[in-house]
């Protein structure tokens, strides 16, 4: 964020490996030597605001950059992917008769993730947000946002049928994911504080998916997750 165009620079805020005249190139840099000890579990990488406000003020798209360059140093089998500002995430589990034969169909868990938009809401928390897109993203298990650095997890059931056309009731997850940055402190002041901003918790989400047989049932496997918050 120490870029030519971004409102939140600071020469105090910049390090000191970055403090140079290709500031970008050296950060993409930066960036794939850190995130290669993710190598083997990094799929996925989506645009929020700030990426997108480089490519309009810097014509670069930083992200691209970082994934090329990820992609051309570790080799890994599955090459890291680049999302948009929103998009779906589709898990998909093959499901096995008692033979351990592949059955026909298949088990899936669908998250439809935004970065976001707007301020958030100092009483809802973002959560508003939540709401007005559940309201006309249809088919989602999850709705997953960020920006606002606000967290937390939240479950809402409804009713509908199931792909038999018999009633049934789904859970449909909000999940609202913080950000790794420290803005606040002591409130001494900063793009952060001028604006009137609280502070902000610092963490994500671990979901971690597992395949359930239904009762009565040896073919038929859910997917499910489980959720736990991490520093």
């Amino acid at each position: 964020m120490q870029g030519k165009g971004d409102p939140r620079r600071s020469k105090d805020d910049i390090r000191p490996e970055h403090n140079k005249a290709n500031y970008l190139d050296a950060i993409v840099k930066d960036a794939v030597e850190w995130w290669g000890k993710y190598k083997d579990i990094l799929t996925l990488i989506g645009y929020g605001n700030h990426e997108t406000s480089i490519i309009k003020h810097q014509e670069t798209d930083i992200l691209r950059r970082f994934a090329d360059l990820f992609n051309l140093r570790y080799k890994q089998d599955f090459p890291l992917q680049v999302g948009g500002y929103g998009g779906w995430l589709i898990f998909k589990g093959q499901r096995y008769r008692a033979d351990k034969k592949a059955h026909n169909t298949f088990s899936t868990k669908k998250i439809h993730y935004f970065h976001g938009a707007g301020g958030g809401g100092p009483v809802t928390a973002n959560m508003i947000q939540h709401q007005r897109n559940s309201s006309y993203i249809e088919g989602a298990d999850m709705i997953w946002m960020g920006h606002t650095h606000d967290w937390f997890y939240h479950t809402r059931t409804k009713h509908g049928l199931d792909n038999t056309e018999k009633p049934a009731n789904f859970d449909l997850d909000f999940m609202q994911t913080p950000t790794y940055k420290e803005e606040f402190e002591d409130r001494h002041g900063g793009f952060h504080v001028e604006r009137g901003r609280p502070p902000k918790p610092i963490g994500g989400f671990w979901v971690t998916l597992k395949s359930r047989t239904r009762l009565n049932s040896s073919e038929n496997r859910d997917i499910i997750w489980s959720v736990t918050k991490t520093d």
